[in-house]
């Protein structure tokens, strides 16, 4: 029959038609074919078979799952988890023999996870789909946020991107406590130490901040906290302490002298102070004149003592009288034509009523009066010899012929003259103000009332 020839002869030169097998580009393509001369929509093989690397093709197909190639049948491409189909989704076999489009499957990649500071990661499968990405940090860093993240089918990884923390504080060793003597005559002390170690896994520079009083400065007696503080880069914060404690060694407290008293400096006791002896008005010291606190808290030497001062009368010259005065006494050398001058009697007048007050300022009233033969000196009710009259007069040019005063310090110094009479208060205002020295304006101050 020469139909079925026909058919028969069309269908061996369908089979001789060469099918478009997938590229390893893991795509298809598909191969030309001859126009069929008239549509078949029986003939199962009328588009060649499709196939999908790393995919799966469903097809259907109007006559039945059998017939995958028939004309008209539709195939949907999906890829496997981890690749992403590039191309048509669906494809349909047409008249022409040709499937309507092409497609493969691409393997899906992650973008390269940038490195961390401080840190770094590994992964298990590069940056594929399911790969792991382990993230661990340097020595003194640690993980703030996830510790690993994954490559997801979308082609984004999972979580965000953690960092690393500089949470580890640093350390600091400070130097040990100390113990430290005042220094001789002071109630400090000079203390230095060396500056504390410090150390921090992460960071090389660090922030020492000291809190407290500075080294090699003067610390007072008594303990001091000295802190120091130190900060990383990241101010995570350590701290350390010790103590400074200066000690001031003292001795006994030193007695004053009967009819005396004590100059002393620093605050009397403390090792290195010196304490001078000093005698009331009328007293005269024996004894040292000074005792130092040493450093075994002990006094150097004995006690001095104010006994009465005793005045000799009987020397023969003024130098002699001056030199029993030298450094205990000031004096006030009183001069007057006779003993009748009004300007003399009305000095002597006053004179009397401060004898008290000048008593306190350490200050003794010579008087010298008359001329020879029939001059006279005396200090209270002793009499002085003529041959110290005279000196005195020549020492001091102190003239006999009119009333005159002058006032010598301790050291016999010529300190003012007055050639007329001057009222106790101003007699003592010029003493306090020139003579005296701070400790005895002090102890005069405390003494004031007495005379009262």
């Amino acid at each position: 029959m020469p139909l079925n020839r026909a058919v028969l002869l069309f269908i061996l030169l369908s089979l001789l038609v060469p099918v478009g097998a997938d590229t390893e580009y893991d795509s298809y393509n598909q191969s030309a074919e001859d126009e069929s001369p008239q549509l078949d929509y029986t003939y199962p093989y009328w588009c060649h078979s499709v196939s999908l690397t790393n995919g799966e093709v469903t097809c259907h197909s109007p006559r039945g799952g059998g017939y995958r190639g028939t004309l008209g049948s539709r195939c949907k491409m999906t890829c496997d988890r981890g690749y992403r189909l590039i191309g048509r989704s669906s494809i349909q076999c047409l008249a022409t023999r040709r499937w309507s489009g092409t497609a493969y499957c691409r393997k899906i990649r992650c973008h390269v996870l940038p490195l961390i500071p401080h840190g770094r990661y590994t992964c298990s499968q590069g940056f594929y789909v399911d790969s792991r990405c382990d993230f661990t940090c340097r020595l003194g860093y640690r993980i703030e946020g996830e510790h690993s993240r994954t490559c997801l089918p979308s082609g984004a990884w999972s979580g965000v991107q953690p960092v690393c923390s500089d949470t580890d504080p640093p350390k600091i060793k400070c130097p040990p406590s100390r113990l430290k003597v005042a220094d001789p005559g002071k109630l400090t002390a000079r203390v230095t130490w060396d500056p504390p170690t410090a150390t921090d896994t992460a960071d090389k520079s660090l922030n020492i901040v000291l809190v407290g009083q500075n080294p090699d400065t003067d610390f007072q007696e008594g303990a001091h906290v000295i802190r120091y503080k130190v900060y990383d880069q990241a101010r995570n914060r350590a701290a350390c302490k010790f103590i400074v404690r200066v000690e001031v060694r003292r001795c006994p407290d030193l007695p004053s002298p009967l009819h005396g008293y004590l100059s002393c400096t620093s605050v009397k006791n403390n090792y290195g102070a010196t304490c001078e002896y000093h005698c009331d008005g009328g007293y005269e010291r024996k004894g040292v004149s000074s005792r130092v606190c040493q450093f075994n808290r002990s006094w150097s030497g004995g006690a001095a003592e104010c006994t009465p001062m005793e005045l000799k009368s009987d020397v023969n010259t003024s130098s002699a009288l001056l030199d029993q005065f030298y450094e205990k006494r000031r004096l006030l050398i009183v001069s007057a034509p006779n003993i009748s001058d009004p300007d003399y009697q009305l000095q002597n007048l006053m004179i009397q009523k401060s004898d008290c007050g000048l008593d306190l300022r350490h200050v003794t009233v010579i008087e010298l009066l008359g001329s020879p033969p029939q001059g006279t000196g005396r200090i209270k009710e002793i009499l002085l010899q003529s041959d110290v009259i005279e000196g005195l007069r020549q020492a001091f040019r102190i003239s006999r012929t009119y009333f005159s005063m002058v006032l010598l310090d301790e050291r016999g110094l010529d300190r003012e003259r007055f050639i007329t009479p001057v009222s106790q208060e101003e007699l003592f205002s010029y003493i306090d103000s020139f003579l005296l020295g701070e400790e005895e304006r002090e102890r005069l101050d405390l003494h004031r009332d007495f005379c009262d």
